[in-house]
């Protein structure tokens, strides 16, 4: 039976060396190597021909969402398993969308990272529970807080820098009509300001 190929990439040396110690005891994973960030790590995957990559998020040089991605153009054979300490959507969301086969937290018990690269190396999603929470929340968010077509063209004016006066008198309807489909927009999109609101639309893709 071929042995999972598995490369640590962290920018703690303590954390590297632990994670060796303790998947190197197992009969069936072999650690080809470590890197200290998200560069290392892209030339290194290339020379060890590593199946899985055990990859942290916020580390110098280059960091993990970036990593990822140019992990996934260059080899998509090749499966990225996040471990991080941080969950929160802004490291969640990009780390899933750059190709990350799962995405776990470093206070996971070494039983369920063991069982996370082996499942990883079989081309299996590992989520931790609140990550999966987060998705599936996101996932669910776009669709509850779907833009009318008015209100979308309400944004597309502000995005492109109108005034409330601006464009009521594009739309031929009245100021007041334009303020109440903003406040709309701004509970729909979970936002407070035309800034925030914008921003939020390029991000989900609505602009």
């Amino acid at each position: 039976m071929s042995r999972i190929r598995l490369l640590i990439v962290d920018d703690h040396p303590i954390v590297r060396n632990g994670l060796a110690v303790a998947f190197g005891a197992e009969p069936d994973i072999e650690v080809v190597g470590e890197a200290a960030n998200g560069l290392e790590a892209v030339e290194l995957a290339a020379r060890v021909a590593a199946d899985v990559v055990l990859m942290d998020l916020r580390m110098p040089e280059l960091d993990g969402v970036r990593a990822i991605r140019r992990l996934r153009e260059q080899h998509p054979e090749l499966r990225v398993l996040v471990l991080t300490t941080f969950d929160t959507d802004s490291d969640v969301l990009p780390a899933i969308e750059a190709g990350a086969t799962g995405y776990l937290l470093k206070d996971a018990p070494p039983e369920e990272l063991l069982k996370a690269v082996r499942a990883a190396s079989r081309g299996e999603s590992v989520l931790a529970p609140t990550v999966a929470g987060r998705l599936i929340g996101q996932v669910r968010k776009p669709a509850r807080g779907a833009l009318s077509k008015r209100e979308l063209e309400v944004l597309t004016l502000v995005a492109g820098g109108a005034t409330n006066r601006e464009a009521a008198r594009r739309l031929f309807i009245s100021e007041a009509s334009i303020k109440t489909h903003l406040l709309h927009i701004y509970a729909k999109l979970d936002v407070r300001d035309r800034a925030a609101a914008v921003g939020e639309a390029y991000r989900r893709g609505l602009l």
